[in-house]
């Protein structure tokens, strides 16, 4: 039902509601339709420059756009003014005419006077990677908690953008020619959108604190009762919904799109010898992906952070993983930095074995040797996977020998499924459990070890 809701909004081919004057608008909204993508390469080898321009071709897809054409211009950087050169910026303005885009897409963030500028030499909308992204988590966020992390992002990404009524507006008069009084109207404006901007993201902030004490809540509740946490990262659409079905049998959203899921799904399930954790699906990362969603989304990303295990899904059929894994590893390591945390152990999990050959497979064997292949569409590797997970997580390392009376039932239901019970023995006084449990259980057991 999610998919069909998404897929209902979409661009009608032969018609545009772009204005004539691309100037005359204010806080305009990201409406893509047919566009034209370009890229400076500034570093890397030119199939890196390639692969970036491809993954952004992908996200303006996912927000509901038609790419008709893709320029790369090799620079040491981006042009102060204009983010391509002048002679790039003529020949884009042509391949925009010849085309009829509507708009175009710089896989880069633009400063204010960058956007500006293209905007005016180009006459369409120009849009940025970080503008294309927070539209596309503004389609898929379906959780109060998601939509006021995206909107906090929206807000503080365009706070430093936001126009007047375009430049045949007045502006304030400076010094003693205009005085007290003389502001032009567009200025006014300008600073009373500004005001309710900072209010908006004042206001945001505290609700998105509120629910992350409710986060940390439930987050402590299951530390207290030594429930293992398992959280499993990785770029977007590498699989991480499709793993979590095939570990618990839920009905996560899956899709062939990019962040297609950003709400976190917490899901219990067990190791085979029958010990209880929670599997946590993180929303996907990207490169470059904008510090505003890693600021709004930083009570997400710490599930990670805090899990006893990261288990880190890489798409084997992309054709740069190690830098998927790159992209991943810097993001999660700031967090944990910034907190002061370690970084949680990691197993990688390299998923969509079935859309790869044996070469491709061998190939990625040597470059990830420790990590374990799965298909999580057709069930290849899941048992494997299990088994590895169940070997990581912590083990329970106190042993008692407790006769437990019948009326504390709730303490041998939790030596069951938190511990690893060696011994049990019903008797006229109690269940006698010989267990292997955590440092918690073994307080709670202590008024009945050597009982009877």
């Amino acid at each position: 039902m999610e998919r069909v809701e998404r897929a209902s909004l979409r661009r009608v081919p032969g018609l545009s509601t772009e204005l004539t004057d691309v100037t005359e608008v204010e806080n305009r909204q990201l409406r893509l339709e047919r566009v034209v993508l370009v890229g400076v390469w500034t570093e890397g080898n030119s199939e890196q420059a390639e692969a970036s321009l491809a993954e952004l071709g992908r996200l303006a897809e996912t927000a509901g756009s038609e790419v008709l054409e893709g320029l790369v211009q090799r620079r040491d950087r981006p042009d102060p003014a204009t983010y391509v050169g002048s002679g790039k910026v003529r020949e884009l303005r042509d391949v925009v005419v010849a085309t009829g885009a509507d708009s175009v897409v710089c896989d880069g963030e633009l400063a204010p006077g960058q956007l500006r500028q293209l905007e005016e030499k180009i006459q369409v909308k120009v849009v940025d990677r970080t503008a294309l992204i927070l539209d596309i988590f503004a389609q898929h966020a379906s959780s109060k908690e998601g939509k006021a992390q995206v909107e906090l992002a929206q807000l503080q990404y365009f706070l430093p953008r936001l126009r007047g009524w375009g430049a045949k507006m007045s502006r304030q008069s400076g010094g003693g020619s205009g005085g007290v009084g003389n502001r032009g109207p567009g200025e006014t404006k300008l600073e009373t959108d500004r005001r309710r901007v900072h209010k908006r993201i004042t206001k945001l902030r505290k609700e998105l604190e509120g629910m992350r004490t409710i986060r940390d809540t439930k987050r402590s509740q299951r530390v207290a009762n030594a429930v293992p946490s398992v959280a499993i990262a990785g770029y977007t659409n590498a699989g991480k919904s499709s793993l979590l079905n095939a570990m618990t049998n839920t009905g996560a959203l899956v899709e062939d799109a990019l962040f297609a899921t950003l709400d976190p799904t917490t899901r219990r399930t067990s190791t085979p010898d029958g010990r209880n954790y929670t599997l946590v699906d993180t929303v996907g990362f990207v490169r470059h992906l904008p510090h505003q969603l890693v600021e709004a989304f930083r009570s997400t990303l710490e599930e990670v952070t805090g899990a006893d295990l990261l288990v880190h899904i890489v798409d084997g059929s992309d054709a740069t993983p190690h830098e998927q894994v790159s992209s991943v590893r810097d993001v999660i390591r700031d967090i944990a930095e910034e907190h002061g945390q370690p970084m949680p152990p990691e197993l990688l999990v390299v998923n969509k074995t079935d859309a790869v050959s044996a070469t491709r497979r061998a190939e990625l064997g040597r470059l990830m040797p420790s990590a374990v292949f799965v298909s999580a569409h057709g069930g290849e590797g899941i048992d494997s996977l299990r088994e590895t997970i169940a070997n990581l997580l912590p083990r329970p390392d106190v042993f008692v020998d407790a006769l437990v009376p019948y009326t504390r039932g709730e303490l041998v239901s939790r030596v069951h499924s938190e511990g690893e019970l060696v011994d049990e023995e019903y008797t006229a006084d109690g269940t006698h459990v010989r267990a292997k449990v955590r440092v918690d259980l073994a307080h709670a057991l202590e008024p009945f070890v050597g009982v009877g």
